[in-house]
């Protein structure tokens, strides 16, 4: 029993409608497939189902560089069959550029923070892996270059700050032995004490001095000049020496 014709108009069904674009779709990617490899041909093809969400596909040549393609023909064409109206296509064609630009990067923006995965298929998802792969190499290095450009600056002030150091230390030890110099010379000498003379030792008594040819037998010149001695210790004179007869008159 072969296959009804189906009959070409909107699925009421909500379920029925969604489980047929499904299928559709995922045939006409195949078939986009197919023709792309057996006849060698650039196809590029998008799809936005009922609830915004974009599916599409393109050969080896970038979305990007067919749609470029593609409207650089149709402002060809356009140009040929209306030259009148050159101005609005150029900005029609401008808009429309934009329009597909942001498109491309807002849906690449969702695939790289993990968004609206489940319509890539492998070699989508390969490219995807492969340019985040790109653009983490980037970041470290961005961040490596950075580190050590950071870490080079703080030795950089590390050995400004030494030398700094080292600077101000020379300079407080110059100032320290000027400062003790200073010191030293406004210090007053201290005047010498004096020592006492030493005490010479009091030389003994002398004996008067008696010629042996005035002694007599009797010993009367002897006590005489022994007296005379004693007189004069009692009676030290300060000045001019008195003979002893004049000392014996005055003890009588």
């Amino acid at each position: 029993m072969g296959r009804g014709r189906v009959e070409l108009k909107r699925i009421e069904n909500k379920i029925t409608r969604q489980v047929t674009f499904s299928k559709r779709r995922t045939g006409l990617l195949k078939k986009a497939h197919e023709i792309s490899v057996l006849c060698d041909a650039d196809v590029a093809l998008i799809i936005f189902s009922t609830k915004g969400k974009i599916f599409e596909y393109s050969t080896h040549s970038s979305m990007e560089s067919i749609l470029e393609r593609y409207e650089r023909y149709s402002y060809a064409e356009k140009s040929l069959t209306a030259p009148e109206i050159e101005t609005q296509a150029s900005w029609t064609l401008e808009s429309s550029k934009l329009k597909t630009k942001i498109e491309v990067l807002e849906k690449n923006i969702r695939h790289y923070v993990g968004e609206d995965l489940e319509q890539l298929n492998l070699r989508e998802l390969q490219n995807v892996d492969q340019q985040l792969e790109t653009a983490l190499k980037r970041v470290r290095t961005k961040k490596n270059q950075l580190m050590h450009e950071s870490i080079s600056q703080l030795h950089k002030k590390e050995r400004t700050l030494q030398e700094r150091n080292n600077t101000l230390l020379k300079k407080l030890k110059e100032n320290e032995k000027s400062s003790e110099q200073q010191n030293e010379r406004l210090q007053l000498p201290q005047p010498p004490q004096l020592s006492q003379p030493p005490q010479l030792p009091r030389p003994p008594p002398q004996q008067p001095h008696v010629d042996p040819s005035y002694a007599t037998s009797s010993g009367v010149l002897i006590g005489s000049a022994m007296r005379e001695e004693e007189l004069s210790r009692a009676h030290p004179v300060s000045g001019t020496m008195m003979p002893p007869w004049m000392i014996r008159h005055l003890n009588q």
